[in-house]
């Protein structure tokens, strides 16, 4: 059955990519995320995937692989009682692979196997990495797997020692589970108990931190920690870092801020001083991607609700394993509409412009999210019709900015509603714009026609 599934998704795939018109980036990366999937949702529905032995539905293994390729953390089943070892091996393989993109380890296996990427496979780990210059690409990947897999293995080193004496030796395979987890913004976690993700970690400082320091790491982005490394020969930093650099801790900090504020009497009540502190900061962490959470998030304010919602649609920065319109978008934006406000007539950010058609393309981003976000809520509104409607859009925001973060929507949507998730994971990880040039067929026409300028009124 196994072989004839794969079968069956590589002959697809293949037609997909003889049909000559879909050669294009976009188009091949939402590919390699769509046969991971695939295969992935095979490998689980395997009754070695679960710990009963007995096969998972295809749509609920579809499900799972999806939201673990495209690091969201959404899961049906509580994965530690579930999923056998096996099964929780399949979804760690899937998350590494979709939080640092399939062509990014295609491309860095060719260049340590002596062989030349060739300028179509470069483009499309530009294309992966969003790195600006097709020269960065090679080396910017060798540097990055390296950082990775150190990061990773300190990472899990540290959260070792709380996990071994919690659960014994094999608290060493919770510290790498969790560790990967963390660093790709996936949110997945073997903690058990009805989806309480880390809520019995409130009172451990180790964990808290070490899960929010590997996410941020993860969330900056690869073009970020390349930029830190070169800082002391070059002595300067890019205007995309000095971005990344400045929303960030603004961000974080600011949220942290107002969730201890407004949670104080409410989802945080009975805690201690230090606690509320830790847990206002991890949540604040966790909503930029990746989906930890300490506390119910059915239980916090209706305008927690909100600001957070607002936080999961940003995300984290371009480039990196988060999700959302990412900081660099809304950093331009903001650009934009300063020096539209100072009568400016092009857009300039440290003293360097920035072309039109990265401020258009920084606006349609926000503008499709938006319309994705409306209606997604619209449509998960109707298919639970008795959910409230700010648990259907802090939801529909989780879903499509691949955070994992539920009030309990997901959780209960029937077959149609299982797809609909599927369908907007997959195109919050390939990006609203990619995924609509994915679905385009390339068709490759020149118009040198110079039109009038027309009258348009506007505000």
């Amino acid at each position: 059955m196994v072989k004839n599934s794969l079968a069956k998704i590589s002959a697809a795939i293949k037609k997909a990519v003889s049909m000559g018109v879909y050669h294009s980036p976009p188009a091949i990366i939402a590919l390699t995320y769509l046969t991971a999937s695939l295969i992935g949702s095979v490998l689980l529905m395997l009754p070695a995937a679960s710990e009963s032995g007995n096969p998972t539905p295809f749509l609920d293994s579809l499900f799972t692989s999806v939201s673990a390729t495209c690091i969201t953390g959404f899961a049906l089943y509580d994965t530690a009682p579930y999923w056998s070892a096996f099964g929780e091996i399949v979804i760690l393989i899937l998350m590494q692979l979709g939080g640092l993109g399939f062509i990014t380890f295609a491309t860095f296996f060719l260049s340590i196997a002596g062989r030349k990427a060739g300028l179509k496979n470069m483009k499309l780990a530009q294309e992966s990495l969003n790195t600006v210059s097709i020269h960065d690409t090679i080396p910017l990947i060798r540097q990055m797997l390296v950082i990775i897999f150190i990061v990773e293995l300190a990472g899990a080193l540290v959260l070792s020692v709380d996990f071994v004496p919690r659960f014994g030796p094999v608290g060493f395979y919770y510290g790498i589970f969790h560790s990967v987890s963390a660093f790709c913004n996936a949110g997945f976690d073997l903690m058990g108990g009805e989806f309480s993700s880390m809520a019995g970690f409130a009172g451990s400082p180790l964990v808290l931190y070490t899960i929010s320091f590997l996410v941020i790491i993860g969330g900056l982005g690869f073009m970020v920690w390349k930029d830190l490394l070169d800082y002391r020969k070059r002595k300067k930093l890019t205007a995309h870092t000095r971005i990344v650099l400045i929303l960030t801790p603004i961000l974080l900090f600011g949220t942290a801020l107002f969730i201890f504020l407004m949670e104080s009497g409410r989802a945080l009540e009975g805690m201690t001083l230090g606690q509320k502190i830790n847990t206002s900061l991890f949540l604040s962490v966790n909503t930029r991607s990746a989906g930890f959470s300490t506390l119910d998030a059915d239980s916090l304010h209706g305008l927690s609700k909100v600001f957070i919602s607002l936080m999961m649609f940003i995300g984290g920065a371009s480039g990196s394993a988060a999700g959302g319109i990412k900081i660099n978008t809304l950093g331009i934006m903001l650009a934009a509409i300063v020096c539209v406000i100072r009568g400016k007539e092009e857009t300039i950010l440290f003293k360097r412009r920035i072309p039109n058609r990265t401020v258009l393309k920084a606006f349609s981003i926000v503008l499709l999210a938006l319309v994705l976000v409306f209606l997604l809520t619209f449509l998960v509104q109707i298919l639970q019709p008795g959910a409230t409607l700010i648990n259907a859009f802090f939801d529909s925001v989780s879903t499509l900015g691949t955070v994992g973060l539920t009030t309990g929507v997901v959780n209960n949507l029937g077959g149609f509603g299982k797809v609909l998730v599927i369908l907007c994971m997959f195109t919050g990880r390939i990006g609203p714009i990619s995924f609509a040039l994915a679905l385009t067929p390339r068709i490759k026409h020149t118009d040198h026609t110079i039109y009038p300028e027309g009258k348009f009124v506007v505000g």
